[in-house]
């Protein structure tokens, strides 16, 4: 064992009619800032993953999805420098409210063919191509 601290944090690909997908670039002064990820965050002690990603949703593009909406697609698991983080990935294509960018400095809908153009954190490369096969 390592000893490296497992973070556990959700993800969700929002996708739209068109068949799209939503990622959000990291604000600066955060870790991998720049780069572009799938929505969603940290899963708190105690905390479900669907009720986190939920939450997460909520606080950062101020949408409101209910669990029954939520598919999972995959994980990701990923030895970073300092720690180990695992990540369940969750499909969504129905949500209310309008998306809207709170704390990424930059969203946008991309078909996910064209993911591969945008830079990534590692954990979240692989997901891309399930991603073009389940789209």
């Amino acid at each position: 064992m390592n000893g490296k601290k497992l973070v556990l944090v959700v993800a969700c690909a929002l996708v739209d009619p068109d068949g799209r997908v939503l990622i959000a670039q990291r604000p600066q002064g955060k870790t991998l800032a720049g780069l572009w990820e799938f929505p969603g965050g940290k899963v708190e002690p105690g905390e479900q993953p669907e009720a986190a990603l939920i939450r997460e949703l909520k606080e950062e593009l101020g949408i409101d999805v209910t669990e029954a909406c939520l598919a999972p697609v995959t994980f990701a698991s990923h030895a970073y420098e300092d720690f180990h983080l695992l990540m369940p990935v969750y499909a969504c294509r129905r949500w209310n409210g309008e998306v809207e960018r709170r704390e990424h400095s930059n969203i946008r809908w991309v078909r996910p063919v064209k993911l591969r153009e945008f830079p990534m954190p590692p954990a979240d490369e692989p997901l891309i191509a399930h991603l073009i096969d389940l789209l």
